[in-house]
Formats: C-alpha cells, sequence, structure tokens
C-alpha cells in the first residue's frame, strides 16, 4: 500500500456516490468474495462489512441502516422489517437475480477504473 500522500490543489480529495451506488458495489463486493446474493434472504447484518467497504471506496462516511436499507430499496431489492429484539440491525434483505447481476457489474467496473477495492 502507498503511504499518505497529501493532495494538491488539483487532486481530487473526495468520491461522492449516490445511495444506489454505494448499496451496488456493496453488493458487488459481497459476490466478489464468493457470497451467493440472488433470491436469497440475508440480514443487514451480513451486508454490513461490504457496505462499510463501499463507504471507504466512495469517501463517505459509514451508512447508517436506514440510509443502507433507502439505497437497497431504490435499487429494487425487497426489505422485510422484523423485530428489534429479534436483531440488532432489525432487517431482513431479498436480491432479485438482475440486481445481483448489475452490482457485479458496476463493481467490475468501479474496481477497473482504478479505485483499489478495499480487501
Amino acid at each position: 500500500m502507498h503511504a499518505m500522500e497529501q493532495p494538491n490543489l488539483f487532486q481530487q480529495t473526495q468520491r461522492r456516490g449516490t445511495l444506489e451506488d454505494v448499496a451496488l458495489y456493496a453488493l458487488g463486493d459481497f459476490q466478489s468474495r464468493g457470497k451467493a446474493l440472488a433470491n436469497r434472504e440475508l440480514a443487514l447484518d451480513r451486508l454490513l462489512g461490504a457496505f462499510h467497504r463501499a463507504a471507504e471506496v466512495f469517501a463517505i462516511d459509514k451508512l447508517s441502516d436506514e440510509d443502507a436499507i433507502t439505497g437497497l430499496r431504490a435499487l429494487g431489492a425487497t426489505i422485510r422489517n422484523v423485530p428489534a429484539f429479534v436483531a440488532k440491525h432489525p432487517y431482513r434483505i431479498i436480491v432479485g437475480p438482475s440486481l445481483a447481476e448489475a452490482s457485479q457489474d458496476f463493481y467490475k467496473t468501479i474496481v477497473s477504473s482504478g479505485i483499489p477495492a478495499l480487501k
């Protein structure tokens, strides 16, 4: 890894992305690690690591559960709320096959554009 360099006046210091971009990247990142995503009900807890890595890539603060859910809903994921006493992050997510494929494509595009995937 390169040592931290101070940006000069002409370097872009922050990348910005919409909640949808961050969610797409997170879903692609999740799959890039060999995890099955399409047509599976997953607890939000299972996706949080991918969302944290996506936030780092887009140089934004960690997303709240509500922001992550908003991004996923906007992409067409099915969200089911569960009682708060069942889980700390009380959401279950189902991602359809077309969204799973789109997120893989988006992830590969971002990684191939020179923004390093965080391991």
